[in-house]
């Protein structure tokens, strides 16, 4: 613990050695009480948990229906690998370490030790939540063990206990911390009392759902609680100026918005983020795309009038083979700003008027997708490609050379529009479905979703099964590729969805006027001036991968996965969960 903190001083003491109160000589033979009485070093300790956070990731929705992995093979999940496991320990004693160090502390003021302490107690909710999310209940340790002197197996808590200690935590944060961090302050970046009570409403949201309950899954008590803390930090945050940034576009893009509740904060050159170089097409960034989109959750994005294509009463219905020919045609507004398509506009690296092509013997090799006997070429993208890439939160303006190193929007972890849609599914399962339906047609009418007849944006609103079914959807849409629909799917006992599922692209193939194949040369003439859109293609269905592969099932065991063998070895006193084998009841019930 101390090499690693000597360590994390050395760094800081680098990044700041033009600052005059940091003047230490010999940093090994640093007396510990002086780091923690010196503000600046315990700002350097607590700067350096903010990691937990993470930052941007291409392939956050892997396991969802929405990117084209097909991650849930045979035995993806077992007792013996990682996959899918939370328990990181040294995370928790490092966060106690810091809870119990300041309090002790004689050289911090009462506000510095507060918001210290406000900071770590809510990363310490944080880190058991995710735990909880994963196994259900775990080992809630509150105080640095001693590796000598204390027994370090330590049972697990109960799943309610777990809840319990993570709202108590959140509870005592909020009371410590800033009620709001200005999007001006030089503190923006840190956690304040409006995240804090955002977040606590969403740990309540997951302790009333399905995935806990699953005897109960709608009509349990913890709905009321859920709800209650719901409004609250809505209603909190909106009061606090918090609002719907007016263009989707733009969300993470103009930064500090007023959508944004908390943001891990990126800037060139100190600290950067990694997503145009993982979405852009391979001819446009350093490599292929590791993350694109997959046809069959594309077609799940609305039309304008917020109904799918394939409902009859839809102005916009039409049939699969004439939605295929024109998907791009009167959608939901938040598909042409989440998505490139072929022939799709794409002014990117300041190439104006730019195009960008996915078919077979125009495309670059980087970018095609198909199978085209006519190219005389074979595709090698057919197991990893899909015809279309992820356009959402991409900054267009990076030039090739820079995505690499220079992408530095800020990661945005949550948004005021999770905040209302997780107060819409409290809302509806206590009765108040016109809460529920008022969140809902706010998101929509930011998206551009033309309101309709009766005002309800598309929405079914005519039960409340059919207003969750609702909210579950728009959340697929409004949060694609932010990795969510995954955990939300497994918190509603859902993942049943995924079972059997295939992954699917689109090729295009240029066409002439009547109808006929247009020679690939005089296609990729007219392409290498971007003259081709997207009408002058024919378009058709393929499987991806392209040997057939596709998800069986996905077992019900995954509702809590396993602890990992190595941790059953090293904690006789943890016992596994009931669903792989063991006697921990892992749900609320």
């Amino acid at each position: 613990m101390k090499k690693s903190l000597y360590i994390l001083l050395a760094s800081f003491v680098l990044l700041q050695s033009c600052k005059s109160e940091l003047e230490i000589d010999d940093l090994q033979s640093l007396d510990e009480e002086q780091v923690w009485n010196d503000p600046n070093l315990v700002n350097a300790y607590l700067a350096n948990l903010y990691a937990i956070f993470g930052n941007w990731e291409t392939i956050a929705d892997r396991y969802s229906e929405q990117l084209v992995e097909l991650e849930f093979t045979s035995n993806y999940v077992t007792i013996a690998n990682g996959t899918l496991k939370s328990w990181d320990y040294t995370e928790i004693r490092e966060i106690n370490t810091a809870i119990e160090k300041v309090a002790l502390s004689t050289g911090l003021s009462d506000e510095e030790k507060n918001n210290v302490t406000g900071q770590a107690l809510f990363m310490r909710a944080y880190a058991y939540f995710d735990m909880v999310k994963h196994h259900g209940g775990v080992p809630y340790i509150t105080a640095t063990q001693d590796l000598k002197n204390d027994e370090l197996s330590v049972p697990r808590n109960s799943t309610k206990e777990c809840f319990e200690l993570i709202v108590k935590d959140l509870d005592d944060a909020i009371a410590l911390l800033p009620k709001t961090i200005g999007k001006g302050s030089d503190d923006y970046g840190r956690i304040d009392g409006n995240f804090a009570a955002a977040f606590k409403a969403k740990v309540l949201l997951y302790k009333a759902s399905p995935q806990f309950n699953p005897s109960n899954p709608f009509g349990n008590a913890y709905w009321a609680e859920a709800n209650i803390a719901n409004k609250a930090a809505y209603e909190q945050l909106k009061a606090e100026g918090y609002a719907l940034t007016p263009d989707y576009s733009n969300i993470t893009l103009s930064e500090k918005g007023p959508e944004v509740v908390f943001a891990v904060i990126n800037s060139y050159p100190n600290k950067v983020g990694n997503w145009d170089n993982g979405v852009r097409p391979g001819s446009e960034s350093r490599g292929t795309a590791n993350a694109v989109p997959n046809w069959d959750f594309l077609k799940t994005f609305p039309m304008k009038d917020g109904k799918l294509y394939s409902d009859p009463t839809s102005a916009y219905h039409k049939t699969e083979e004439e939605f295929l020919q024109s998907y791009w045609e009167n959608r939901d507004p938040r598909f042409e700003k989440s998505v490139v398509w072929n022939g799709k506009l794409y002014e990117v690296s300041g190439k104006t008027g730019k195009r960008q092509y996915t078919a077979l013997g125009i495309a670059d090799a980087l970018d095609d997708f198909g199978v085209n006997p006519k190219a005389n070429v074979s595709s090698t993208n057919l197991s990893r490609y899909s015809g279309f890439f992820i356009l959402k939160n991409s900054k267009l303006s990076l030039k090739q050379t820079e995505v690499q190193t220079q992408y530095d929007v800020d990661f945005v972890l949550m948004r005021f529009a999770e905040v209302m849609l997780n107060y819409a599914e409290t809302a509806n399962e206590t009765g108040d479905q016109a809460t529920a339906i008022d969140m809902l047609k706010q998101i929509r009418e930011r998206a551009g979703i033309e309101s309709g007849a009766n005002g309800l944006y598309g929405i079914d609103a005519s039960s409340k099964a059919s207003i969750r079914d609702a909210i579950l959807a728009e959340r697929n849409i409004e949060f694609c590729f932010e990795g969510h629909r995954f955990w939300d799917l497994r918190r509603m006992r859902k993942l049943d969805l995924l079972d059997g599922s295939t992954k699917h692209g689109v090729e295009a193939i240029a066409i002439n006027a009547n109808g006929t194949d247009m020679s690939l040369t005089a296609a990729k003439a007219l392409a290498d001036e971007y003259q081709l859109v997207e009408n002058q293609f024919r378009y058709s269905v393929l499987q991806v991968p392209n040997t057939g592969e596709k998800i069986s099932r996905v077992p019900e065991t995954y509702y809590f996965f396993p602890i990992q063998q190595s941790v059953l070895d090293k904690s006789p006193a943890v016992k596994q969960n009931n669903n792989w084998g063991g006697e921990f009841n892992p749900t609320m019930e």
